[in-house]
């Protein structure tokens, strides 16, 4: 019979009967996690007392007050408190942070029994656990479905274990077909895994070194970092490895009997003539066989052909030119042996010549044995001859570079020695490790001193852009602009993309909600790729947002010349709901129209991409001020957006 895995629900009875809880169970998806809850809702599972569900009520009470009445409905704040009363609840990205909040604290006292989660939990989230449960040791990384590493499942099953009440922490894998427990043991038993330094200088960061501390003295504080220290060290084992094969290069010079240098300029000579012979071949090659295509379009029905080699070797009559505009001609043809098919360029390594007709009926039905026995028989009843064999000629002994090239190495004082191949033999294994080594060479100096460089890069666009002055104007923050010191105040991912919309002024027509729109599509980042262009509102801000892509579309192309990360390109995805809700209008118009545009949106990421938004927008304001009309603008979109469940324990 086919395997079946228990439910979530008989999971939950089996823990709490083992007195295994407070467990998380971890499922690696938000839709996976409501599922979960929604089936153990259903299936009645309580696993809290009379006194338990009071005290629960009295929390989510305290948490939610700020809630908006009549957002509870579509926030499913209701099924959402009968999951909590149960001791049963979902955690994930999505979710309300009250909602969020509450769930942990809840979880915290032992009021919540048994949590479904993302693996968000287990990151920067106090919540430990009696039990943590792995349903799969798979998750998708947003390209593909990949095994759990040694370090992300002692993450999640740290979880297990809490301080001061229990002696031991429990993690479970429920099995499933192709769960191979001595997998599980080598996940449990790694205690050791690298740490990788994701630490990059950024346009904001450059100038406040730049600002604060000098060009010269940030080159040096890059290079002490621990981004640093580690790209040395990954090129130790490649530094040694250079040294090994300088080595061995001295050994092959030694080797060679005679003058090196010599051997070495004969080794290259033979290599150019290779080369040019490769070169001529090659062009031969494509002149050949487009002088064969051009042959095999002026062939008509009837034609007689010699099929020089292969199966088909022998004559052939033409019964269709299999003539196409777009392609290559494919002729069809019947052979003296009654066999039909079409012929390509690939068939003839020369051109085609008609070496006499056939008259053919009108109308040719090649799929009755008895028409190509008609057609060969008359074929060979024709009186028409196959053609001598002719030698290609090559056009090699014809070109004059490749002739000075051979002259030159009969010539050559190497080319009589009687222990010339042997030499030869040391000087091309040289040439093969220095070509190599000068490889691994590159690869030390790029990664050698990357902080550094990839800064003076920034420096350099930065600098072109005008928000740096020129060395000559002294450093520090001397050298930083009037632009550039606006830069230093924007903390964004498309931090020199905001500063660079602000000085150019494409945000300056925009009232309130139209600069939250725009705004928006700076810091938001849809999960997944949506079919279509997002929706924008109207009035100005399609315009503004075109403008806004086209700083984006400019400054690409300099980061591309300096060999810079690229900026990411703005999301208009979040720019209608964000519009609509800064326009006054409720949680769940704005929820639902996003849900009629086919867009993904949960009330979780709605107050966090809000928040993020609100964030930009008030350092947009502080830099400019609330006297300049897009500071202005700014201060009163951060009113607009901050409330309800915008607003509801937001610091």
């Amino acid at each position: 019979p086919r395997f079946r895995p228990p439910s979530r629900v008989e999971v939950a009875e089996q823990l709490d009967r083992a007195g295994l809880l407070p467990a998380i169970v971890f499922i690696f998806s938000r839709a996976g996690c409501d599922a979960a809850v929604g089936q153990c809702v259903r299936s009645g599972l309580r696993l809290n007392g009379p006194g338990e569900v009071e005290e629960i009520r009295r929390i989510i009470e305290e948490r939610t007050s700020e809630l908006p009445e009549g957002d509870l409905g579509v926030l499913g704040y209701w099924e959402w408190r009968e999951a909590l009363e149960r001791g049963i609840a979902g955690h994930h990205a999505g979710l309300l942070p009250a909602f969020k909040e509450t769930v942990e604290e809840l979880f915290v006292r032992g009021l919540v029994k048994v949590v479904f989660a993302t693996e968000t939990l287990a990151l920067g989230i106090n919540m430990p656990a009696r039990t943590v449960v792995l349903e799969r040791l798979v998750k998708y990384n947003g390209e593909a479905h990949v095994d759990l590493t040694p370090g992300e499942y002692t993450q999640l099953t740290g979880r297990a274990g809490r301080r001061g009440i229990d002696v031991e922490g429990h993690a479970v894998v429920a099995w499933q077909p192709g769960v191979d427990p001595k997998q599980v043991a080598g996940l449990a038993s790694t205690r050791t895994y690298p740490l990788r330094s994701s630490f990059r200088p950024g346009y904001n960061m450059a100038v406040n070194l730049v600002a604060q501390v000098g060009a010269a003295e940030a080159r040096e504080l890059l290079e002490q970092s621990f981004a640093q220290f580690q790209a040395d060290r990954s090129v130790v084992g490649t530094a040694r490895r250079i040294e090994r094969n300088k080595e061995a290069l001295k050994g092959y010079t030694a080797a060679v009997t005679g003058d090196f240098a010599e051997m070495l300029e004969y080794v290259e000579l033979r290599s150019k003539i290779s080369t040019r012979e490769k070169a001529l071949s090659r062009q031969n090659t494509a002149v050949r066989r487009a002088g064969t295509a051009e042959s095999l379009e002026k062939l008509r029905k009837g034609d007689v052909i010699a099929v020089p080699a292969g199966r088909r070797a022998g004559l052939a009559v033409v019964v269709d030119p299999g003539l196409d505009p777009i392609r290559e001609p494919r002729p069809v043809v019947v052979t003296e042996d009654r066999w039909s098919g079409p012929l390509s360029v690939a068939d003839f390594p020369a051109p085609v010549e008609a070496l006499g007709r056939i008259k053919l009926p009108k109308h040719v039905e090649l799929r009755s044995p008895r028409a190509r026995r008609d057609i060969a028989s008359t074929l060979r009843n024709a009186g028409i001859s196959l053609p001598g064999r002719q030698k290609r000629r090559s056009g090699a002994n014809e070109d004059g570079e490749l002739a000075a090239l051979r002259r030159a190495l009969r010539a050559h004082p190497c080319h009589g020695l009687a222990e010339r191949e042997a030499n030869l033999r040391w000087v091309e294994r040289y040439e093969r490790l220095s070509a190599e080594t000068q490889q691994l060479e590159r690869k030390v100096a790029a990664t050698t001193h990357s902080l550094a460089r990839a800064f003076d890069r920034i420096l350099g666009l930065l600098g072109e852009r005008g928000y740096l002055g020129p060395e000559s104007a002294g450093d520090g923050e001397d050298r930083v602009t009037e632009h550039g010191r606006r830069l230093t105040r924007l903390y964004s991912e498309s931090d020199l993309l905001a500063a660079e919309c602000i000085r150019h002024g494409v945000w300056r027509k925009l009232n309130p909600a139209e600069l939250a729109a725009v705004v928006s599509t700076l810091v938001f980042e849809a999960r997944r790729d949506t079919a279509g262009e997002p929706r924008l509102p109207g009035g100005a801000v399609p315009e503004a947002w075109q403008e806004t892509v086209k700083l984006w579309v400019d400054l690409t192309e300099d980061e591309r010349r300096h060999r810079l990360d690229r900026t990411r390109e703005p999301d208009a995805g979040f720019a209608w709901p964000v519009y609509r809700w800064a326009r006054g209008e409720s949680l769940e118009k704005v929820l639902t129209a996003a849900e009629a545009n086919g867009q993904e949106l949960s009330a979780g990421d709605f107050v966090r991409w809000s928040r993020q938004v609100i964030d930009l927008l008030d350092q947009i304001r502080d830099v400019l001020g609330k006297a300049d009309p897009v500071g202005a603008a700014a201060a009163e979109a951060v009113k607009a957006l901050r409330r309800g469940v915008v607003a509801a324990g937001a610091a």
